[in-house]
Protein backbone atom coordinates (compact mmCIF):
# COMPACT_ATOMS: atom_id res chain seq x y z
CA UNK A 1 0.00 0.00 0.00
CA UNK A 2 1.15 3.11 -1.17
CA UNK A 3 2.07 5.93 1.91
CA UNK A 4 -0.63 8.87 1.80
CA UNK A 5 1.07 12.57 0.46
CA UNK A 6 -0.87 15.90 0.72
CA UNK A 7 0.25 18.49 -2.11
CA UNK A 8 -1.54 21.81 -1.24
CA UNK A 9 -0.85 24.60 -3.52
CA UNK A 10 -2.27 28.01 -1.50
CA UNK A 11 -3.18 31.30 -3.70
CA UNK A 12 -1.78 35.14 -3.60
CA UNK A 13 -4.91 35.90 -1.43
CA UNK A 14 -3.83 33.56 1.53
CA UNK A 15 -0.16 34.91 1.37
CA UNK A 16 -0.93 38.21 1.21
CA UNK A 17 -2.31 39.19 4.49
CA UNK A 18 -0.32 37.96 7.04
CA UNK A 19 -2.99 36.59 9.69
CA UNK A 20 -4.39 34.51 7.07
CA UNK A 21 -1.35 33.05 6.07
CA UNK A 22 -0.30 32.30 9.94
CA UNK A 23 -3.36 30.74 10.40
CA UNK A 24 -3.39 28.59 7.17
CA UNK A 25 0.44 27.48 7.88
CA UNK A 26 -0.45 26.60 11.55
CA UNK A 27 -2.96 23.89 9.70
CA UNK A 28 -0.86 23.41 7.07
CA UNK A 29 1.82 22.26 9.67
CA UNK A 30 -0.91 19.70 11.33
CA UNK A 31 -1.45 17.87 8.28
CA UNK A 32 -0.21 13.88 9.03
CA UNK A 33 2.06 12.00 7.25
CA UNK A 34 4.27 13.28 3.97
CA UNK A 35 3.10 17.04 2.85
CA UNK A 36 4.54 19.37 0.20
CA UNK A 37 3.41 23.03 -0.49
CA UNK A 38 3.54 24.77 -3.80
CA UNK A 39 2.78 28.65 -3.88
CA UNK A 40 2.24 31.39 -5.95
CA UNK A 41 2.08 35.36 -4.39
CA UNK A 42 0.66 36.86 -8.00
CA UNK A 43 -0.64 40.01 -6.19
CA UNK A 44 2.42 40.34 -4.48
CA UNK A 45 4.82 40.48 -7.12
CA UNK A 46 2.18 42.69 -8.74
CA UNK A 47 2.75 45.34 -6.03
CA UNK A 48 5.80 45.19 -6.17
CA UNK A 49 6.09 45.33 -9.85
CA UNK A 50 3.38 48.77 -9.54
CA UNK A 51 5.91 50.37 -7.05
CA UNK A 52 8.69 49.78 -9.14
CA UNK A 53 6.73 51.52 -12.59
CA UNK A 54 6.79 48.30 -14.27
CA UNK A 55 3.43 47.46 -16.45
CA UNK A 56 2.67 43.94 -16.47
CA UNK A 57 -0.71 42.25 -18.47
CA UNK A 58 -2.74 39.54 -17.21
CA UNK A 59 -3.99 37.17 -19.27
CA UNK A 60 -6.74 34.30 -18.71
CA UNK A 61 -5.12 34.07 -15.04
CA UNK A 62 -1.39 34.08 -16.93
CA UNK A 63 1.03 37.06 -16.72
CA UNK A 64 2.86 37.98 -19.97
CA UNK A 65 6.36 37.50 -18.30
CA UNK A 66 9.14 40.17 -19.49
CA UNK A 67 12.69 40.31 -18.14
CA UNK A 68 11.49 43.27 -15.86
CA UNK A 69 8.71 41.03 -14.91
CA UNK A 70 10.85 37.98 -14.54
CA UNK A 71 13.67 39.61 -12.62
CA UNK A 72 10.46 41.14 -9.57
CA UNK A 73 8.61 37.56 -9.82
CA UNK A 74 12.23 35.76 -8.53
CA UNK A 75 12.89 38.26 -6.31
CA UNK A 76 9.32 38.02 -5.08
CA UNK A 77 8.41 34.13 -5.34
CA UNK A 78 11.65 32.28 -4.30
CA UNK A 79 12.92 35.04 -1.92
CA UNK A 80 10.46 36.94 -0.16
CA UNK A 81 7.61 34.70 -0.34
CA UNK A 82 9.58 31.53 -0.34
CA UNK A 83 11.51 31.94 3.08
CA UNK A 84 8.97 34.04 4.93
CA UNK A 85 6.46 30.73 4.67
CA UNK A 86 9.86 28.45 5.36
CA UNK A 87 10.30 30.36 8.19
CA UNK A 88 7.19 30.45 9.67
CA UNK A 89 6.57 26.63 9.27
CA UNK A 90 9.98 26.15 11.04
CA UNK A 91 7.89 28.15 13.91
CA UNK A 92 5.55 25.84 14.08
CA UNK A 93 7.62 22.68 13.87
CA UNK A 94 7.02 21.90 10.15
CA UNK A 95 10.59 20.91 9.20
CA UNK A 96 10.81 22.66 5.64
CA UNK A 97 13.13 23.50 2.70
CA UNK A 98 12.58 26.25 0.60
CA UNK A 99 12.73 25.14 -3.14
CA UNK A 100 12.14 26.79 -6.85
CA UNK A 101 12.23 24.54 -9.82
CA UNK A 102 15.90 25.55 -10.53
CA UNK A 103 16.85 23.63 -7.64
CA UNK A 104 18.50 20.33 -8.09
CA UNK A 105 17.11 20.49 -11.51
CA UNK A 106 13.32 20.37 -9.79
CA UNK A 107 11.23 21.89 -12.59
CA UNK A 108 12.48 22.25 -16.25
CA UNK A 109 10.53 23.79 -19.22
CA UNK A 110 10.26 25.00 -22.56
CA UNK A 111 9.54 28.77 -23.10
CA UNK A 112 5.94 28.52 -24.28
CA UNK A 113 5.47 28.45 -28.09
CA UNK A 114 4.04 31.71 -29.19
CA UNK A 115 -0.10 30.87 -30.03
CA UNK A 116 -1.95 33.90 -30.80
CA UNK A 117 -0.60 35.33 -27.52
CA UNK A 118 3.25 35.73 -26.48
CA UNK A 119 3.17 35.20 -22.78
CA UNK A 120 6.94 35.88 -22.96
CA UNK A 121 9.46 34.17 -20.50
CA UNK A 122 6.60 31.56 -19.35
CA UNK A 123 7.91 27.85 -19.23
CA UNK A 124 5.67 24.74 -20.08
CA UNK A 125 6.79 22.20 -18.09
CA UNK A 126 8.81 18.91 -19.79
CA UNK A 127 10.59 16.94 -16.24
CA UNK A 128 10.17 16.84 -12.37
CA UNK A 129 12.73 15.64 -10.37
CA UNK A 130 10.60 12.93 -8.20
CA UNK A 131 13.51 11.51 -7.35
CA UNK A 132 14.83 14.32 -5.11
CA UNK A 133 11.68 15.47 -3.82
CA UNK A 134 11.23 11.41 -2.61
CA UNK A 135 14.07 11.59 -1.11
CA UNK A 136 13.29 15.06 1.11
CA UNK A 137 10.33 13.26 1.50
CA UNK A 138 11.26 10.33 3.27
CA UNK A 139 13.55 12.27 5.06
CA UNK A 140 10.58 14.38 6.91
CA UNK A 141 11.57 17.12 5.21
CA UNK A 142 8.63 19.48 4.33
CA UNK A 143 9.31 20.95 0.17
CA UNK A 144 8.16 24.24 -0.29
CA UNK A 145 8.13 24.76 -3.86
CA UNK A 146 7.44 28.43 -6.02
CA UNK A 147 6.83 28.93 -9.52
CA UNK A 148 9.58 29.13 -10.94
CA UNK A 149 11.58 26.89 -13.63
CA UNK A 150 14.46 26.64 -15.86
CA UNK A 151 15.36 25.29 -19.19
CA UNK A 152 19.11 23.53 -18.15
CA UNK A 153 20.76 26.47 -20.33
CA UNK A 154 20.71 29.18 -17.53
CA UNK A 155 16.97 30.56 -18.37
CA UNK A 156 14.42 31.10 -15.82
CA UNK A 157 10.88 31.13 -16.47
CA UNK A 158 7.64 32.00 -14.72
CA UNK A 159 5.40 29.05 -14.35
CA UNK A 160 1.62 28.92 -13.28
CA UNK A 161 1.88 27.29 -9.51
CA UNK A 162 -1.64 25.41 -10.39
CA UNK A 163 0.21 23.78 -13.33
CA UNK A 164 3.75 23.16 -11.34
CA UNK A 165 1.11 21.48 -8.39
CA UNK A 166 -0.90 19.57 -10.63
CA UNK A 167 2.29 18.20 -12.70
CA UNK A 168 4.05 17.34 -8.93
CA UNK A 169 0.95 15.76 -7.90
CA UNK A 170 0.81 13.50 -11.17
CA UNK A 171 5.00 12.82 -10.89
CA UNK A 172 4.32 11.48 -7.54
CA UNK A 173 1.33 8.97 -8.00
CA UNK A 174 4.47 6.87 -8.46
CA UNK A 175 4.74 6.20 -5.23
CA UNK A 176 2.20 7.67 -3.31
CA UNK A 177 -1.65 8.01 -2.71
CA UNK A 178 -2.00 11.62 -3.46
CA UNK A 179 -4.21 13.91 -2.63
CA UNK A 180 -3.84 17.34 -4.00
CA UNK A 181 -5.51 20.70 -2.81
CA UNK A 182 -5.83 24.25 -3.87
CA UNK A 183 -6.05 26.48 -1.07
CA UNK A 184 -7.46 30.36 -1.64
CA UNK A 185 -9.18 33.08 0.08
CA UNK A 186 -12.35 31.41 -1.11
CA UNK A 187 -14.55 28.46 -0.05
CA UNK A 188 -14.55 26.94 -3.32
CA UNK A 189 -16.39 27.42 -6.58
CA UNK A 190 -19.57 29.23 -5.66
CA UNK A 191 -22.38 29.91 -7.59
CA UNK A 192 -24.25 33.14 -8.82
CA UNK A 193 -26.07 33.18 -5.82
CA UNK A 194 -22.62 33.19 -3.74
CA UNK A 195 -23.50 29.14 -2.22
CA UNK A 196 -20.76 26.50 -2.72
CA UNK A 197 -20.53 24.43 -5.31
CA UNK A 198 -19.75 21.31 -3.38
CA UNK A 199 -18.79 18.85 -6.52
CA UNK A 200 -17.78 19.31 -9.97
CA UNK A 201 -17.44 16.42 -13.04
CA UNK A 202 -16.79 16.96 -16.67
CA UNK A 203 -20.53 17.41 -17.30
CA UNK A 204 -21.31 20.42 -15.38
CA UNK A 205 -18.06 21.96 -15.24
CA UNK A 206 -19.05 22.57 -19.44
CA UNK A 207 -22.16 24.31 -17.75
CA UNK A 208 -20.64 26.24 -15.41
CA UNK A 209 -17.92 27.64 -17.88
CA UNK A 210 -21.21 28.63 -20.46
CA UNK A 211 -23.01 30.43 -17.45
CA UNK A 212 -20.22 32.32 -16.32
CA UNK A 213 -19.60 30.87 -13.03
CA UNK A 214 -16.46 29.78 -14.01
CA UNK A 215 -14.45 32.16 -15.69
CA UNK A 216 -11.08 33.45 -15.98
CA UNK A 217 -7.78 31.63 -14.23
CA UNK A 218 -10.32 29.64 -12.25
CA UNK A 219 -10.67 28.22 -15.80
CA UNK A 220 -6.95 26.67 -16.01
CA UNK A 221 -6.95 25.44 -12.37
CA UNK A 222 -9.90 23.25 -13.05
CA UNK A 223 -8.55 21.91 -15.84
CA UNK A 224 -5.15 20.99 -14.60
CA UNK A 225 -7.91 19.35 -11.75
CA UNK A 226 -9.36 17.29 -14.51
CA UNK A 227 -6.03 16.47 -16.15
CA UNK A 228 -4.31 15.09 -12.35
CA UNK A 229 -7.52 13.06 -11.48
CA UNK A 230 -7.22 11.22 -15.19
CA UNK A 231 -3.33 10.37 -14.06
CA UNK A 232 -3.80 8.89 -11.25
CA UNK A 233 -4.29 11.58 -8.41
CA UNK A 234 -6.62 10.52 -5.70
CA UNK A 235 -8.54 13.29 -4.36
CA UNK A 236 -8.32 17.10 -5.76
CA UNK A 237 -10.67 20.05 -3.87
CA UNK A 238 -10.56 23.71 -4.31
CA UNK A 239 -11.09 26.19 -1.89
CA UNK A 240 -10.33 27.46 1.55
CA UNK A 241 -7.62 28.28 3.99
CA UNK A 242 -8.04 25.15 6.91
CA UNK A 243 -6.49 22.41 5.41
CA UNK A 244 -7.61 19.91 8.41
CA UNK A 245 -10.71 17.84 7.83
CA UNK A 246 -12.07 20.57 5.22
CA UNK A 247 -13.46 18.70 2.61
CA UNK A 248 -16.99 18.67 3.61
CA UNK A 249 -16.65 22.82 3.14
CA UNK A 250 -15.08 23.18 -0.30
CA UNK A 251 -15.20 21.99 -3.32
CA UNK A 252 -14.53 18.40 -4.80
CA UNK A 253 -13.10 17.35 -8.32
CA UNK A 254 -14.60 14.73 -9.88
CA UNK A 255 -14.48 12.97 -13.45
CA UNK A 256 -18.18 11.77 -12.62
Amino acid sequence: MKDKLTVIKVGGGIIYDPIILDKFLVSFSKIKGYKLLVHGGGNITSNYLSRLGIQTEIVDGRRITNESTLDVAIMTYAGLINKTIVCKLQKYKCNSIGLSGVDCNLIKAVKRPINKIDYGLVGDITEINDVFLNTLLKSKVTPVICSLSHDGNGQIFNTNADTIASFLSIKLTKDFNVTLKYCFDKSGVLNDRNSLIKTINLSNYKNLINEKIISGGMIPKIENCFSALKQGVSNIFIGGNNVINNENYCTKLTLE
